[in-house]
């Protein structure tokens, strides 16, 4: 496969069900969006998020039978090691052993490595931070190359432009939250900012970051189309918005690789 076959996110792991893929590119996303925003934290379990969705897709691409969605495994070192067992003639050793492996170091890092740290003269979670989202390109890398059958300098490549294009489609600026891409219609401008905000969001204060010129109007043909079809909840008397399941599933669908 060329670069330009797979120069979009559109193209990538074509033959891994969508589910899959939409679960493991949210996780990456996040663990790329935390780290730049110095949540060290959020960026190492969005990490144990990430090796959850990578072990499904290598379960069931060894056992030619994906599940619905991704699963976590009741215990991810054991479901990691019996990946090793897969037959040597129809895996290669990076689906069976390298990048289980990896997973194991990773799952690590998410459980056991939130203690100890205070008093210390360097702050642990940084460098945890910054080993669990090399670790993560490394392996999504390896995955399309796999995948993909292309070469380690194709897939890396690859992984860079993912990198460059999972800048939080939301930016945060002195208390304003603006969608970076204004050609979107005003509707996903909404849903990706609520999506955004871990607690409702004040009418006022989302009309003024979309930058709307009639409040009413917005409120009639967008926030209360949105209500109906309970993408959002909208409180008439607080007048705050929160997006519900539906619509964070609409934005995961539609809206996750906008950027």
């Amino acid at each position: 496969m060329s670069k330009s076959q797979i120069a979009g996110q559109g193209s990538i792991l074509l033959n891994i069900p969508k589910v899959h893929r939409t679960e493991l590119l949210k996780a990456f996303n996040n663990i790329v969006k935390n780290f730049r925003e110095k949540r060290w934290e959020p960026s190492e379990l969005n990490g144990g998020k990430f090796c959850e969705v990578v072990y499904s897709m290598l379960e069931g691409y060894i056992s030619g039978k994906y599940q619905s969605r991704p699963q976590k495994p009741s215990n991810m070192v054991d479901a990691c090691r019996k990946l090793e067992q897969a037959d040597q003639n129809k895996f290669c050793r990076s689906v069976r052993i390298q990048i289980p492996r990896m997973l194991i170091a990773l799952y690590e890092i998410r459980n056991n490595r939130g203690v100890g740290h205070v008093g210390e003269d360097v702050d642990p979670n940084h460098m945890d931070a910054l080993a669990v989202l090399n670790m993560c390109k490394w392996i999504l890398a390896d995955l399309i190359r796999i995948f993909h059958k292309t070469d380690t300098s194709t897939a890396t490549q690859m992984v860079e432009k993912l990198i460059d294009r999972t800048i939080s489609a939301v930016w945060r600026i002195e208390g304003k939250r603006r969608v970076l891409n204004p050609k979107l219609k005003y509707e996903d401008q909404m849903l990706l900012i609520l999506c955004d905000s871990p607690t409702p969001v004040a009418e006022a204060d989302l009309i003024d970051w979309l930058e709307h010129s009639n409040p009413s109007i917005f409120r009639r043909d967008i926030i209360r189309k949105a209500h109906r079809e309970r993408l959002i909840e909208y409180d008439e008397n607080t007048k705050e918005l929160q997006v519900s399941p539906i619509g964070i599933k609409y934005v995961e669908d539609n809206l996750a690789l906008e950027l």
